[in-house]
């Protein structure tokens, strides 16, 4: 990837969120999505053509780790802690 544009890296972005609240977990998915947030929030000034395309094809790697981790997390059930119950009891 020579250039990246913004609408590239938001739609990254969006696209690493989206599958991040797709683990069935509620400790992977907040782990998830907050490393997803804080690592864009990290590196949203960064100006230099190499080390925006090294981070651009980290965050392409960690998308296809999240896919992969999600699609293996949906082969094993889990029971849902409390605080998942809670929050489906106050969204009723």
């Amino acid at each position: 990837m020579a250039t990246s544009s913004k609408s590239q890296v938001l739609s990254l972005y969006k696209m690493l969120l989206k599958e991040s609240k797709q683990f069935s977990s509620y400790n992977y998915r907040t782990y998830a999505l907050r490393r997803v947030r804080d690592a864009f929030r990290e590196n949203k000034s960064v100006d230099d053509p190499k080390t925006l395309e090294i981070l651009l094809n980290r965050a392409w790697d960690s998308l296809a780790v999240i896919q992969r981790q999600v699609a293996i997390g949906k082969l094993y059930s889990t029971q849902k802690i409390v605080m998942e119950a809670e929050g489906m009891k106050k969204a009723s």
